[in-house]
């Protein structure tokens, strides 16, 4: 009995306490700069990641970014169709998504973006939406993995997989998959197509247990939140690694935005809730401040080729827990999500 319930508060404790370690370092380390336009950048067709860091306009390329309906995928789309973009919200909420295109459109006249139907919980609902986005022949040069889930009560997506796994790995994995060739047929010398997973600090708590994925054994929504940022990075790492023995123009890396005051948090416990939206208010980062960071993963010419993959924080790439680089585990990962979605 002791035992069981250690084990439900052990993963509580261990991220309260890490996400402290990530708010003090927050509070010490100053956030990258948002892409704006100086006079300078304006005559030269370039944006300014303050403080030093160029980004160039993006016109004629493609971008995806899941849950770009608001938080920081809604910072990501407003930025990339600023820059030229040409932008796609993969979202499940229609109405929140619609709204999100009309309020950039508002703010930037000349803006291209648009909402498509995604549900990550559905397998089917990802098939549909890559096949609607294939119809139209378009090229994809930026895949941006947003959208998640945390703290969820125990529950199971439409296909049975519980939901941090399913939603913020699972679904992902097979966008990413099916969007692959797209992705690589719009790579280039000079310009690799990008793949940028927003991860989590959570990751360094996360455990893989390749005959649990569902965390079906004394479920915890803390646990089952570390696992599948732990599972989406062992992905993107071993997805880059493969695309660079491939030789293919495309990259893939993983990016924390930090602790950032975004809905994410809803589904904490109440007292604790409360206290969270007082903080947050006070500590956090802004949603675009949180969105600094993955733009400067899927725009700065400075990881271009073989200078992109790794784990981005703070506008640098940063060393994580051992298990991210253990090979064998993932690539038994990797296969096994292949075996569990049907795909060869």
């Amino acid at each position: 009995m002791l035992s069981a319930i250690w084990s439900h508060l052990l993963p509580i404790v261990k991220l309260y306490l890490l996400g402290l370690k990530v708010l003090l370092v927050q509070l010490f380390s100053r956030p990258l700069g948002l892409p704006v336009w100086t006079g300078a950048a304006r005559e030269q067709n370039v944006s300014l990641l303050q403080p030093t860091i160029m980004m160039p306009r993006q016109d004629g390329k493609v971008a995806i970014v899941t849950g770009g309906g608001r938080g920081i995928g809604y910072e990501v789309v407003r930025h990339m169709a600023r820059l030229g973009a040409h932008v796609i919200i993969g979202g499940r909420d229609e109405q929140e998504g619609l709204a999100a295109v009309r309020r950039i459109c508002e703010e930037y006249k000349e803006a291209k973006v648009e909402f498509m139907k995604l549900d990550l919980a559905s397998l089917q609902s990802v098939r549909q939406f890559v096949r609607s986005f294939k119809e139209r022949d378009l090229p994809l040069n930026i895949l941006v993995n947003n959208a998640g889930v945390m703290l969820v009560p125990d529950g199971r997506t439409e296909d049975g997989f519980e939901q941090h796994f399913g939603v913020n790995y699972l679904g992902h994995f097979l966008l990413t998959w099916l969007l692959l060739d797209t992705l690589k047929d719009s790579g280039k010398c000079g310009y690799f197509s990008r793949v940028v997973n927003v991860s989590s600090s959570a990751h360094r708590m996360g455990e893989i247990r390749l005959n649990d994925l569902n965390s079906s054994q004394c479920y915890s929504a803390h646990a089952a939140y570390c696992h599948s940022k732990l599972a989406q990075l062992l992905f993107s790492s071993h997805l880059h690694q493969e695309l660079q023995r491939g030789g293919f123009p495309l990259s893939s890396c993983a990016v924390d935005p930090g602790m950032v005051d975004t809905a994410l948090y809803r589904h904490l416990w109440t007292p604790l809730c409360l206290a969270q939206s007082a903080i947050a208010r006070l500590l956090f980062r802004t949603p675009a401040e949180g969105a600094a960071t993955v733009l400067y993963a899927a725009l700065s010419p400075a990881l271009e080729g073989e200078c992109g993959g790794g784990y981005w924080a703070n506008g640098r790439r940063e060393m994580t827990t051992p298990p991210t680089f253990e090979p064998q585990l993932q690539l038994s990962l990797w296969e096994t999500s292949l075996e569990l979605l049907g795909l060869h």
